[in-house]
């Protein structure tokens, strides 16, 4: 007796279609979102700084944890090519870390309000943290349906293919970027003329002049700066005692679009629109962070971005940072 073969409807052949479209879209999705993260040293650091943000208090730590989550999203878009365990697991993952992604950006719309780029795709396509969310929900959604019309069955051997695949994804933001471990400023010994910042009618409204002071002398239009600006916000939030103070060189009109930024106005700083005197104390690049003692710059941070460790700030504010 003779079985006559199933023949696919229309309606199959259209959802795999769809399917198909649907899955490489989310995997490039996943995968421009990890290019866009790293593929600069600038997009990477703003990218790693959320995570101090969130209330992780080394810059090390933070490293290793942005490298691993841009290893999931392209696990993610890697297991999504492949069919890794489609309905099983990956459909699942996609829309777990889709909802962890939209808990930390309304968090970063209760604190900071709907401003600047929220990092998601970099520096590459801005976004405000209420665009990002719409852009999740829209993948979630995207999630759903491919759960429904596209749950291929999983096939021989995936086991060493997710084997092959991890170790693909989460190796590579670390040969990408190398982690900076180095977190310590080096010694410096240089008498600095801050008797400057007090020779125009407006001065500080301390004497930075006697007394332990990190003093990060930064450009209002430098994007190192902002950086800088940025980890220093997080740092005083976290650590108000420790004796920070931004000295800003620019014009007035850039004051709010540094701010937007870096959210680094509840950090004490200092307008100082008098370029010549302020590269005097500053020296030819910014940002300069100087770590003074009575008027002696005993400590620099010389990758200034890196070498900021809240904990060591605190010691050498305390104990002369012996």
């Amino acid at each position: 007796m003779e079985f006559e073969r199933e023949v696919p409807s229309k309606a199959f052949y259209v959802k795999r279609i769809i399917g198909i479209i649907l899955l490489v879209a989310l995997s490039a999705t996943f995968f421009f979102s990890a290019y866009s993260k790293i593929y600069s040293e600038n997009a990477f650091d703003n990218f790693q700084w959320t995570f101090l943000d969130l209330g992780v208090s080394n810059v090390v730590v933070a490293g290793v944890i942005a490298r691993a989550m841009i290893g999931f999203e392209v696990m993610l878009g890697l297991f999504l090519l492949a069919h890794i365990h489609l309905r099983k697991f990956t459909y699942r993952a996609v829309i777990g870390v889709l909802l962890v992604f939209i808990a930390y950006l309304i968090i970063v719309i209760v604190k900071q309000g709907n401003a600047g780029n929220c990092g998601c795709f970099g520096d590459k396509l801005a976004m405000t943290p209420l665009e990002a969310i719409v852009k999740n929900i829209v993948m979630i959604l995207v999630a759903i349906i491919l759960m429904y019309i596209y749950p291929i069955k999983p096939y021989k051997f995936q086991e060493y293919a997710i084997m092959l695949l991890c170790l693909v994804a989460f190796s590579a933001p670390f040969v990408v970027r190398n982690l900076y471990i180095g977190t310590h400023p080096v010694k410096y010994s240089e008498s600095l003329n801050l008797d400057l910042l007090y020779k125009y009618e407006s001065r500080p409204s301390i004497d930075l002049r006697k007394g332990k002071h990190i003093i990060a002398f930064m450009s209002l239009t430098c994007p190192h700066c902002k950086k800088a600006a940025y980890l220093l916000h997080v740092i005083h939030r976290e650590h108000p005692e420790i004796p920070v103070i931004m000295v800003l060189d620019g014009a007035e009109e850039h004051r709010k679009s540094f701010f937007d930024d870096t959210h680094a106005k509840d950090v004490p700083h200092f307008f100082f629109p008098h370029s010549d005197d302020f590269a005097k104390m500053a020296g030819p690049s910014v940002p300069a962070i100087l770590w003074v003692n009575n008027g002696v710059a005993e400590y620099k941070s010389k990758y200034a971005y890196y070498q900021l460790d809240p904990a060591y700030m605190s010691r050498w504010a305390e104990a002369g940072g012996k």
